[in-house]
């Protein structure tokens, strides 16, 4: 039974000195002069750990409760009990502890009980659930998928499993991982490419991790009106920085008959759903978070919450960022991309809020967006947050088929291999919109910690794929 389901049940119900169970790990162990010894026993359902009382009168005291150290699992029962102590209101006063793991070599334990740096404990990261920082963010990460599946399923969002192998470049920027069959260690240089390609090629063809289900969501957009996705998605991109991963989640929504001004209110409603679901639900873990990484977080996120997105349009961005000479003294022009320092400009000290950019010169966008009447312009937007710069991109999509050939053509795509996306245009073409969100970074704004590879079980980057 979850500890913080004991407490729970038994405060409510005022009913101390109940026998209770509960399974666990030992934190930290203090032991008295008197024989009594005192555990801090957690179960990872909450921040919070319970202590245990353990006397020596128990049978295994002397030849398992004195030799327990960090990490060691125990189930222990014993009477629930308002704690003389002033770290804690309950405790459980034990009658048994049954040891079910001990930990090898204790002095050699990564997890011990002092504090480790972030960087320290990213090298064990099958180990650092164990701590409080991962095991905070672990529950804010749940707490956020949650939040987002519940917000699309009450607004009539059917949930699209899309591929992850794909024989297309959704973004059409080449950054993808080529999936192969090729061993290794066998000796290709005796080989012709066609050859190898021949024997290993599985599918038939060329494949790659999905950078993005877009494409084929919109395919079920298309038809089920509204759509959306959330699984792993892969870039092979060399950026190395503490806000970029090469493998990570990414939620995704399409819905036909809408343009850029309802997709972009309805993604506003959704950020600002989930953080206000966060703060209904983790309200120990986030005080846990302003102790030790951010201690304005909830001020931060209510204001996230009370604050009405700033929308702008690229151009406008250009002209401000011009006349405020950002990025020390470098000349920014239109058709120019933002840089992470421009954005960070825009957020935290122009608008002091989070922004919508609009209206994208369509050389830095993707083929898949609508263009405007200018034609120069697409019509996507991007939002950026405080702190953390982009977390949502998004376009109203290229509905006619014209426009969309003219735009593989401008970036040098072969259309041939968009046919199927291309029959869309042709058979019942419809406006459609939606927009990526990327959960680590949403995870990264709600919690303040600093480091993308913090927000992820198992990070992958560039020069790093353990475990």
């Amino acid at each position: 039974m979850k500890i913080m389901s004991i407490l729970e049940i038994y405060s409510t119900n005022n009913c101390l000195h109940k026998l209770v169970v509960i399974s666990g790990w030992i934190r930290s162990k203090r032991v008295s002069k008197i024989g009594i010894s005192f555990l801090t026993v957690y179960d990872g359902s909450s921040i919070h750990s319970i202590q245990v009382i353990a006397c020596k009168s128990l049978l295994n005291y002397f030849t398992e409760v004195l030799k327990l150290t960090t990490g060691c699992s125990v189930i222990v029962t014993g009477y629930l009990q308002l704690s003389r102590g002033l770290l804690q209101v309950y405790e459980i006063k034990s009658c048994n502890i049954q040891v079910i793991g001990w930990v090898n070599h204790p002095e050699l334990y990564p997890m011990s009980a002092k504090r480790h740096t972030v960087e320290y404990i990213r090298n064990f990261c099958h180990l650092r659930p164990r701590t409080n920082l991962i095991g905070v963010v672990t529950r804010i990460r749940n707490m956020v998928f949650q939040a987002l599946n519940k917000f699309l399923n009450n607004y009539g969002y059917f949930w699209v499993s899309t591929p992850i192998i794909t024989s297309i470049d959704a973004e059409g920027a080449g950054s993808v991982f080529k999936v192969s069959l090729l061993d290794s260690n066998s000796n290709c240089k005796i080989q012709t490419r066609s050859e190898i390609n021949k024997k290993l090629n599985f599918f038939g063809k060329e494949v790659f991790l999905t950078v993005s289900g877009q494409l084929t969501l919109e395919a079920y957009a298309c038809s089920l009106s509204k759509v959306y996705s959330l699984g792993p998605t892969f870039r092979a991109e060399n950026s190395n920085t503490k806000k970029h991963l090469t493998e990570f989640w990414m939620l995704e929504v399409e819905r036909s008959f809408t343009n850029i001004d309802k997709i972009s209110q309805f993604s506003e409603k959704l950020l600002k759903y989930t953080v206000s679901y966060v703060l209904d639900h983790c309200i120990s873990d986030l005080v846990f978070l302003q102790k030790i990484i951010d201690p304005n977080i909830f001020n931060r996120l209510n204001d996230f919450l009370n604050i009405k997105f700033i929308n702008i349009e690229y151009s406008d961005v250009i002209n401000i960022l011009k006349k405020n000479n950002i990025n020390n003294n470098s000349v920014i022009s239109w058709g120019d991309d933002l840089l992470s320092i421009q954005e960070k400009y825009l957020t935290d000290n122009y608008f002091k809020s989070t922004v919508i950019i609009r209206n994208y010169p369509k050389s830095l966008k993707a083929f898949y967006m609508r263009v405007n009447d200018d034609n120069r312009t697409v019509s996507a937007f991007d939002i950026l947050v405080p702190r953390i710069g982009e977390i949502i991109g998004g376009s109203e999509r290229e509905e006619r088929l014209d426009f969309l050939e003219n735009r593989m053509n401008e970036i040098g795509l072969n259309s041939n291999n968009y046919s199927w996306y291309k029959d869309l245009r042709k058979y019942g073409t419809v406006p459609h919109s939606g927009f990526g969100l990327g959960l680590e970074r949403l995870v990264l704004f709600i919690t303040g910690i600093k480091n993308i590879r913090e927000s992820i079980p198992f990070p992958r980057t560039v020069g790093s794929a353990d475990f």
